[in-house]
């Protein structure tokens, strides 16, 4: 059924001259058919030389960031099935054909890669909490389809890559690529695929608070902007709250007494209720403005001819 199917591997690069090599070479006895694309982004040691020896096409970036790479790849790159995988080796290339033939046997637009290893090394207890807690926060707020966010190993159709908005710079841009699916209601997919530890000389790029925090504010804006109702009316609510705590003893204080003591602190409670109804106000508004830009993102994602019985995007 694939065979009428153009396949492109994405392997984006940060100084992995030690893995590279064995990341092309699996994917290549993996996926026989597939163009093998390597992405250098402003590698310091022979990541370019050792990739385009093992067979791969080269290609670089210069803004320096995963997610910079990832949106010149999806720009660049015409096929019908799209995998991306990072260029550290520690994914499993063997499952990628499985993940192939589920994608398009089931005309779905994604399907993700869930993480599973018992090596403690390959998958920190550290990254594993902070991987929970996110896909947890995203699962609440988009919809609970994935339980490995952060995976760096997806298959996807044309469709998804070609209306996917990439605006992303870091490691965030796995957080994007999840939030997009669920936010069009795409038909998904999970699979379990094995993990491993890195080769000795490859070096992980991931900093676990500050990417960890970047992730965080991308989901936070991400809340933002795709459910300005549920942001605003949780302001709303805390701004009330605050302003019910500050305006209650003076209620009590100007029932017995007949007077108002405390002027500022009244003024500063009416003022934050204000505040949160215009924080109401503002989520009401721009609910109906995120709706007419999820329809036209739903109008551009239908616009272009789905997976289905071996024939893509053509």
């Amino acid at each position: 059924m694939t065979e009428a199917l153009r396949t492109a591997v994405l392997i984006p690069c940060y100084n992995e001259e030690a893995a590279v090599v064995q990341v092309v070479a699996d994917f290549r006895k993996a996926l026989p058919d597939a163009t093998i694309y390597v992405y250098d982004n402003n590698s310091r040691d022979r990541t370019v030389e050792v990739a385009r020896a093992a067979g791969a096409i080269v290609r670089t970036e210069t803004l320096q960031g995963k997610g910079n790479v990832v949106r010149r790849m999806f720009a660049d790159i015409e096929a019908d099935i799209y995998v991306l995988v990072d260029g550290d080796a520690t994914y499993d290339a063997a499952s990628a054909p499985m993940m192939v033939k589920r994608l398009v046997t089931e005309s779905l637009d994604m399907v993700n890669g869930a993480r599973v290893t018992q090596i403690e090394k390959a998958y920190r207890p550290g990254h594993r909490f902070g991987n929970w807690l996110l896909t947890s926060m995203v699962a609440w707020t988009f919809g609970n389809r994935f339980t490995d966010m952060l995976s760096g190993y997806r298959v996807m159709s044309r469709r998804y890559v070609k209306s996917f908005p990439a605006l992303a710079a870091g490691f965030e841009t796995e957080t994007e690529l999840t939030v997009h699916a669920l936010e069009l209601r795409m038909p998904t997919a999970e699979v379990a695929t094995p993990y491993k530890d890195r080769p000795e000389g490859s070096v992980s790029k991931l900093s676990t608070f500050r990417d960890g925090f970047r992730i965080l504010w991308t989901i936070v804006v991400l809340i933002k902007e795709e459910r300005p109702m549920q942001f605003f009316s949780l302001m709303a609510a805390l701004l009330a709250f605050v302003s019910t705590l500050l305006i209650v003893p003076i209620v009590i204080e100007f029932a017995e007494t007949g007077l108002v003591p405390r002027l500022p602190t009244a003024v500063l409670s009416m003022g934050l209720m204000l505040i949160g109804f215009l924080s109401l106000s503002c989520g009401l508004i721009l609910d109906t403005v995120t709706r007419g830009r999820r329809e036209m993102k739903r109008m551009r994602y239908l616009n272009i001819p789905a997976l289905h019985d071996g024939v893509g995007g053509k």
